[in-house]
């Protein structure tokens, strides 16, 4: 058996998130406690009774997601003890952060310092940039890119995510988006709007880019301990400059999911645990992994379902 540990990202969210393991776990509890200690908000409030249109806000929902995954990660740890461990760690662009934490890049609160951050600088960019993201069901990553291209004169519009083969998210202006949209569904694709006023992984939000590398220049990384595969490249990386690099630039550039899992499929894994809010990644591996694999794909948010979790990997 050979595991790989995932984390979500922003649109996992949903109230009331860690709260089963902070409940029952003091460790886990301590983990919220400093999280919400370097925030300027009620992290711990907003995350259990919102309400939604605050937790939301990318200021706030970035380090409510970070902190309810690495809560759900400390419970994974204790169960796990020496008897299992991942392979490799990955994140779906913000969940890339708790993975660097798991990793021993990042201490917890580093971390959660980043998150704030880099939550604020987008939301900043949103307000002076609005735009949106739209998931295109149904078409390859090169029809999308070709139907942007034909639609430039309409306005900014890249492909921001590539989730699975046939599921792209396009981000960009409100008029780009809307003509890439026109085209795509008289095309045949199904095009599905994101609640997201941020038009997260493009040109639109690149000003973030140098602010965010600075305030990431004083911050201690380590060399992982664990191999992560990253979003701007799909493979891994020693070089803590590099990773640095990648993670200041993964704010304006694509999230290659489907590559990093077809990778991880290539070298052997088998096993992939959703570790946080929802199940988007887990839903993902259906669409992701070839015909014929044999793998489990699992998910827990709640000791409840870490304890299902091990059922099935013992």
């Amino acid at each position: 058996m050979k595991i790989a540990v995932l984390f979500p990202g922003q649109g996992s969210q949903f109230l009331g998130m860690g709260r089963g393991f902070i409940d029952s776990d003091s460790d886990c509890a301590a983990i919220m406690e400093m999280a919400a200690s370097v925030c300027d908000f009620p992290l711990e409030k907003l995350c259990q009774e919102g309400p939604m249109e605050e937790l939301t806000r990318a200021v706030h929902l970035q380090p409510a997601i970070t902190v309810t995954n690495l809560i759900c990660y400390q419970g994974l740890k204790k169960i796990w003890g020496d008897t299992l461990s991942a392979a490799c760690f990955a994140g779906h662009s913000l969940g890339e952060y708790s993975a660097l934490c798991a990793a021993g890049v990042l201490t917890v609160e580093d971390t959660i310092r980043l998150v704030i951050k880099r939550g604020a600088l987008m939301e900043r960019e949103g307000q002076s940039n609005p735009g949106g993201m739209r998931a295109v069901l149904g078409k390859t990553i090169e029809e999308v890119e070709a139907i942007i291209a034909d639609c430039s004169d309409a306005g900014i519009v890249t492909a921001a995510n590539h989730n699975t083969e046939l599921q792209i998210v396009i981000s960009g202006s409100v008029p780009g988006l809307d003509a890439v949209e026109k085209v795509a569904a008289e095309n045949g694709a199904r095009v599905i709007p994101l609640a997201v006023s941020v038009a997260n992984h493009s040109p639109l939000v690149a000003n973030a880019v140098p602010d965010f590398a600075a305030f990431m220049d004083k911050v201690e990384f380590k060399v992982p301990v664990t191999p992560v595969y990253f979003n701007v490249s799909a493979g891994t990386e020693q070089d803590t400059g590099k990773i640095k690099n990648m993670m200041a630039s993964q704010i304006a550039s694509r999230v290659r999911w489907f590559e990093i899992i077809s990778t991880m499929i290539n070298e052997g894994v088998d096993t992939f645990i959703e570790v946080g809010p929802k199940t988007v990644l887990k839903g993902m591996m259906r669409k992701i992994a070839p015909k014929g694999y044999k793998y489990q794909a699992l998910q827990f948010d709640t000791p409840e379902g870490l304890a299902k979790c091990m059922d099935k990997l013992v």
